[in-house]
């Protein structure tokens, strides 16, 4: 019997809006379709009304997750075109606040793909684990969501010694604990059968659609902005790019366990090599000229992009945001094919997908 399924727009496994149709042959998902547009907030049209300073404030708001990565993406835009040079110390503690994002992003979604898959002892386990995580950021920027580190021209807080030695002692226990994690996830015989061949999409798919970040890399596919176009002193740190060849849920589980050990290394060298000096410029109001700029930032999800354009005015004439959700978003209906509904939740949920940043 041939069925059309609605999942969404409000469904239990997801946790923000999505609409997708599934045409299926009994239990088997034969073709899909996706719809957003249910978080539209207008913020690339508001920013063209909101000065320089103000836009920060803006943008941190597309994203409760990433909340570091769309003001350290606009600043970096703001600054190219002022052609600021911005002080070393300033790049190493946006580097640090950024890669510890990764690492609460990442560990918030093993705990709700967990969730998904019914392992809710391993879910509780996890969102425990990053509250360590959770709290150095705290302890960094006083806040837990909205960090406010960034400003137009460094950052917007140090880092002193005494918070160095709490962020080497977290990445220190944090360590252990993801040991203990990552082994479950390679050897634990319900996360295997629910993600191993499932949802797969092949290397040719992902370049034909333009997959990007972990679920791109799941894929084969070596890309990420860090390595491939340096900025913000990362060409300063060691650390590599896992690349798996399977294309499953299981490989974009795997991808991200790995790469949470190399924003654990990232921000060890990070922090015990913080340069001397200002953080800052010390730019209260920026006078930017006439110019446009395009800067990409490597976030959780995959490449981040802001271009921005100045008419020399205290505004932004043109802001336009693209976020990894909406480049993987159309990879979707190619993983769902051939899978069952059952598992469908999953295969959504696998692209780390944030619905409110694709609905800006």
């Amino acid at each position: 019997m041939s069925y059309t399924i609605p999942i969404g727009p409000n469904h239990p496994s997801l946790e923000e809006p999505i609409h997708a149709k599934l045409y299926t042959e009994g239990e088997i998902i034969k073709d899909a379709e996706v719809f957003f547009g249910y978080n539209h907030r207008g913020i690339e049209k508001i920013a063209q009304e909101r000065n320089f300073i103000q836009t920060l404030v803006l943008v941190e708001r597309v994203c409760g997750i990433c909340s570091h990565s769309y003001p350290f993406t606009y600043a970096m835009a703001v600054e190219n075109i002022s052609n600021m040079e911005i002080p070393k110390r300033g790049q190493y503690i946006r580097v640090i606040i950024a890669e510890l994002e990764r690492l609460h992003s990442h560990y918030l979604w093993f705990g709700i793909a967990c969730h998904i898959i019914g392992f809710d002892s391993m879910f509780m386990h996890i969102w425990n684990v990053r509250e360590k995580v959770m709290d150095i950021l705290e302890e960094i920027s006083g806040n837990r969501v909205n960090y406010a580190m960034i400003t137009i021209g460094g950052a917007r807080r140090d880092i002193d010694d005494e918070k160095r030695k709490k962020i080497l002692k977290m990445i220190e226990d944090l360590s252990n604990e993801h040991n203990r994690i990552k082994d479950i996830f390679l050897t634990d015989k319900t996360i295997a059968m629910r993600t191993k061949k499932v949802g797969v999409l092949s290397k040719d798919d992902a370049l034909r659609l333009g997959a990007v970040g972990p679920h791109a890399r799941a894929s084969g596919i070596n890309t990420d902005v860090r390595k491939n176009a340096p900025y913000s002193s990362y060409d300063d740190f060691e650390f590599d790019v896992p690349v798996l060849s399977n294309g499953d849920v299981l490989a974009r589980v795997v991808v991200r366990v790995l790469e949470f050990q190399e924003s654990m290394k990232i921000i060890k060298q990070a922090v015990e090599n913080l340069p001397l000096g200002a953080i800052n410029l010390g730019v209260k109001m920026p006078k930017v000229p006439f110019g446009e700029f395009t800067a990409r930032h490597e976030v959780p999800r995959g490449q981040l992009s802001h271009y921005l354009i100045s008419d020399g005015g205290q505004t932004n004439y043109r802001l336009s945001i693209h976020v990894p959700t909406f480049k993987n978003a159309p990879t979707i209906p190619f993983m769902l094919r051939g899978n069952t509904i059952a598992d469908s939740g999953l295969i959504i949920a696998s692209i780390d997908p944030c619905f409110s940043c694709t609905d800006r």
